[in-house]
C-alpha cells in the first residue's frame, strides 16, 4: 500500500509516492538482537521467503546449514534484509508462518 503526499509553492506542485510501512528496516536493524531471540526460523519461515523471493536458494541453503541454536538462523535471516521491500515480504512471511507476535514487536518498535 502506498500514501500520496503533495507538496506545492507557489508555482509548481510535486506528488510523492511514499510506502505506507516507512522505516521497517530501521526497526529490524534496532531490534535485531532481540528479534533474534523471537523468531522461529524452522518451521516454514526459511521456505516462504524463499517462495517470496527475499532470499536466494544459495542463501536459503547457507542459513539452513547454520548449525546451533535457532537465533543463529533468525540472525543470519535478519542479515540478508538490505532493503524496505525485503522487510515488507519479510512481514508477509511472518503473517503466513503464525508469527504475528513478531510482527506487532516488529511495527511497535520493540514496545
Amino acid at each position: 500500500m502506498y500514501t500520496i503526499q503533495v507538496y506545492c509553492t507557489i508555482h509548481s506542485c510535486a506528488v510523492i509516492h511514499t510506502d505506507a510501512e516507512p522505516q521497517i528496516l530501521s526497526s529490524i536493524m534496532t531490534l535485531k538482537r532481540r528479534l533474534s531471540d523471537i523468531i522461529e526460523p524452522d518451521f516454514g519461515l526459511l521456505d516462504e521467503l524463499l517462495r517470496l523471493q527475499v532470499m536466494s536458494r544459495r542463501e536459503y541453503d547457507d542459513v539452513r546449514s547454520e548449525r546451533g541454536a535457532a537465533y543463529r538462523r533468525s540472525e543470519a535471516i535478519l542479515d540478508l534484509l538490505t532493503t524496505e521491500h525485503q522487510c515488507v515480504k519479510f512481514i508477509k512471511a511472518l503473517k503466513r508462518t503464525h508469527q504475528p507476535h513478531v510482527v506487532n514487536f516488529i511495527v511497535q518498535n520493540g514496545g
